[in-house]
């Protein structure tokens, strides 16, 4: 058994010396295209530490890449080039396949930003492994537990309504009550792009998440994602408020605090903006109760007059601070 590992470790060091790969990636993905809003997306799991660091790669207004197995990390950036270059997701895919020598051991899926999908999964990926492509989507997975997951992960994915995230979540929630990976969790990682790209390829990430190491990885990120979308609501009330638009910054707060109740921050500045609205009762309500949850955030309240944040108001301040 010690030789047999020795061997297998040698193997594995020449392949990546030759750069035909990085690490054993075994795992279940999606990746997806959504009609509607031509967002892009990859969501992953993996019993491997940091899985998002090597399986997901999207482009805005280019595709999306899945790349796992004995992942070779090229059919990532490759793949967006060669989809950024015209080529649908089946020519890059072809091409990438066709120039590596390991492609027996690699499974990859691609869509590009057309919808069109393309997946491979190499005849000496380890079991359970395979595929399913639908329209404008692609799952793909190895070393499972049962031969099911994948026509799992489809169904859910297309029997599931809301957003690319709330559907692609629904897959991997589907993927663990198959079985998911035969040797347990370990991180998992959501990726999803916009569909109208910008010059400033850093604003045409949506969302980007990833867990590197715990024991429940998918309801840790389900969990993350609410939290995101509770700072995207947060990030548009501040926007609000600088503008002076306390209505719209009024909704944003409250969806915020909707989404992440457990954070006393969010209900805080739901209050401020209140305050600055006139509606000084109902937020005396709020703070009463973010500052038994949080004191330190009372202490904010002063600082927040020189920046035009709250009213300069010493009766209403001390109102405030008395509370």
């Amino acid at each position: 058994m010690k030789q047999l590992r020795i061997v297998l470790f040698i193997a594995l060091w020449c392949s990546i010396m030759n750069g035909q790969t990085t690490r054993p990636i075994s795992t279940y993905s999606i990746v997806a295209f959504d009609k509607a809003t031509g967002e892009l997306g990859v969501a992953v799991q993996s019993h491997w530490f940091s899985v998002g660091s090597i399986v997901p790669w999207a482009k805005a207004g280019v595709g999306a890449v899945a790349t796992q197995s004995i992942a070779k990390v090229e059919y990532g950036p490759h793949g967006l080039e060669l989809m950024g270059k015209g080529l649908s997701a089946s020519e890059a895919l072809a091409r990438l396949v066709a120039e590596d020598p390991g492609a027996s051991v690699r499974q990859v899926g691609m869509v590009d930003a057309q919808g069109n999908v393309a997946s491979h999964t190499g005849d000496k990926c380890i079991a359970e492994a395979g595929f399913r492509t639908g329209d404008y989507y692609t799952v793909q997975a190895n070393i499972m537990e049962n031969n099911t997951v994948w026509d799992a992960m489809a169904e859910a994915y297309e029997n599931t309504d809301g957003d690319l995230a709330n559907r692609m979540m629904a897959a991997m929630e589907a993927a663990e009550k198959e079985g998911g990976d035969l040797r347990g969790k370990q991180s998992a990682s959501i990726l999803i792009v916009k569909g109208n790209p910008t010059p400033e390829p850093w604003n045409d990430i949506k969302m980007e998440l990833r867990i590197e190491d715990h024991p429940e990885p998918i309801q840790e990120l389900k969990r993350l994602i609410n939290v995101h979308r509770a700072y995207e609501h947060a990030n548009r009330g501040d926007h609000y408020l600088e503008l002076g638009e306390m209505d719209n910054a009024l909704r944003e707060y409250e969806k915020s605090a909707e989404y992440y109740p457990e954070n006393p921050e969010l209900p805080f500045w739901t209050a401020v903006t209140l305050t600055t609205a006139g509606e000084t009762d109902k937020a005396m309500i709020i703070f009463q109760d973010v500052f038994q949850q949080n004191p330190n955030l009372k202490k904010l309240i002063p600082r927040l007059i020189p920046s035009g944040f709250f009213p300069n108001d010493e009766e209403l301040l001390k109102e405030v601070m008395n509370l």
